[in-house]
């Protein structure tokens, strides 16, 4: 339970920084939603495809926050520690392949620090 408590607190104070542009914000509320939603764009019943697009989808959301979005603001509010930190990140990085450049580059407006 402690864990699902801790998932909200994070996706609550990421969803009330200012740092992170509303339109962001939204697309990632979107996401998440069609995430848990057991409504799918491709039925789960479907084997292998049919998980492909809740995949697709949680790779847009680590890829927004372990590439686009800047580790400080990340590190600011992520409850849990810099190991599970780092394990998130290396999970990110390994479905990136699964997020095309020219559709993260349409999708987010944050521009992250240039430092």
């Amino acid at each position: 339970m402690q864990f699902f408590k801790d998932l909200k607190d994070f996706l609550v104070n990421t969803a009330n920084d200012e740092r992170i542009p509303s339109r962001d914000k939204k697309v990632l509320l979107v996401m998440i939603g069609l995430l848990i939603s057991p409504f799918d764009l491709i039925p789960d019943w479907i084997p292998v495809i049919g998980l492909l697009d809740d995949l697709i989808i949680l790779s847009f959301i680590l890829d927004y926050f372990f590439s686009v979005l800047d580790s400080n603001i990340l590190l600011s509010h992520f409850p849990w520690n810099m190991k599970a930190f780092a394990r998130l990140r290396t999970i990110s990085r390994a479905l990136q392949f699964l997020v095309p450049k020219f559709l993260k580059n349409k999708i987010w407006q944050y521009v992250g620090d240039p430092y």
